[in-house]
């Protein structure tokens, strides 16, 4: 299924910190069925004749043979200067083809870890590990008898708690010092990736989060559009703070909501400039509108913020943007893995190459961590300002 996804994908843009898989995979345009290149002789000659004298001359353990082809790839990727042209294995790999096609088969909970390094559970409502008895700040240690001590990172947890739907999985969980197991049937997971509400102060104005543009995004974008104008809405809040990218072609597709035309420009290696376009059917083309925006706004997010901007139909508000415009395609490796490959550059209508500087807000609003922990968001208050004014 992975496969056929990136097939039919013209490009993705993805920054994937958020998920604590230790990469940023920035805008990525997927390829299946590309051969791999074959390596000259003597280039191979030179690494077997390294590494037969460390065989036999090393004093300690020897890595597996997987181990060291990993890092033999990841030296020579290092050898472009390139941060975004990367090696992903495995479950970091099935973890993004999973995220970007917005459903995938699981348990439905969110994993994170505390400050003393207890890994916790937060099922969705009505998924099934909440069925399964399965409540908010579960302690996991252990899935199918696998201790979660030793899998350090969070994509590798994930990971095992996916699987094929009607599959069944066995969680060691720990709640009130008392460790008991629970059996959880995994069912079809397809999360939210946008969320709207009308603001209870000003009725008149829509909010709009999109935290990942995956498969489902534009279709939620729309659902959002018509419920709200439904609800009286006059004026529009995209909220893009803290996504990390996602799928192009929803990127493209949420902003034909809003303009339509160009959306975003593509350069490649010894080509012509290719332009993005949005069709002239958006249902919100004449709705005032703002866009949040911080420096966790990345990607495809970008690229959703400087083409609005461009095409004056929005202002952005808040922190300036992380400035990720490289595009990496994807190559499918035979074990499971993946290589993402930087092949082009992606600038706004406006020529605007936001690569490395970000885009930087209309009106700057930063939002701190009292704030955080207070619940207060200037930036949305100061757009709600901005769209209040303007309104007849």
């Amino acid at each position: 299924m992975r496969t056929t996804t990136f097939r039919r994908m013209s490009g993705v843009l993805f920054v994937l910190a958020a998920m604590g898989l230790g990469y940023v995979a920035g805008l990525l345009t997927p390829v299946a069925g590309e051969p791999a290149a074959t390596t000259g002789a003597p280039a191979g000659a030179l690494y077997e004749e390294a590494w037969q004298l460390v065989d036999r001359h090393f004093f300690g353990t020897l890595p597996p043979t997987q181990t060291r082809t990993y890092a033999a790839i990841r030296g020579m990727l290092a050898a472009l200067g390139d941060q975004y042209t990367v090696l992903i294995e495995p479950p970091a790999a099935r973890l993004e083809s999973d995220q970007l096609r917005g459903e995938f088969g699981g348990v439905g909970a969110d994993v994170r870890r505390d400050a003393t390094g207890r890994t916790l559970l937060s099922p969705y409502p009505d998924s099934p590990a909440a069925r399964a008895g399965v409540v908010e700040g579960d302690e996991l240690t252990a899935i199918d008898g696998r201790l979660v001590a030793e899998l350090p990172r969070l994509d590798e947890i994930e990971a095992l708690l996916r699987g094929d739907v009607g599959s069944r999985v066995r969680l060691t969980l720990v709640r009130e010092g008392q460790a008991f197991d629970v059996e959880v049937e995994r069912a079809n997971i397809a999360p939210p990736s946008t969320m709207w509400r009308v603001l209870a102060e000003t009725p008149d104005i829509g909010y709009i989060s999109i935290r990942l543009f995956t498969d489902h995004t534009a279709d939620e974008v729309r659902q959002a559009l018509e419920d709200l104008r439904g609800q009286g809405a006059r004026a529009l809040v995209l909220d893009i703070r803290d996504n990390g990218g996602g799928l192009l072609d929803a990127a493209v597709d949420v902003t034909g909501q809003f303009v339509d035309g160009v959306v975003l420009i593509e350069r490649k290696r010894d080509e012509i400039e290719r332009q993005f376009t949005a069709a002239a059917d958006g249902a919100a083309r004449d709705v005032p509108l703002v866009v949040l925006v911080n420096h966790s706004t990345a990607s495809a997010s970008e690229i959703v913020a400087g083409a609005l901007r461009d095409r004056k139909r929005a202002i952005l508000i808040g922190e300036p943007t992380y400035g990720k415009g490289s595009v990496q395609s994807i190559y499918a490796l035979s074990d499971g893995s993946s290589l993402h490959i930087t092949t082009a550059e992606w600038y706004t209508p406006g020529h605007d190459d936001f690569n490395g500087r970000g885009l930087q807000p209309d009106i700057p609003v930063a939002r701190s961590e009292e704030d955080r922990a207070t619940g207060r968001d200037p930036a949305l208050d100061a757009a709600v300002a901005y769209l209040t004014q303007i309104l007849p």
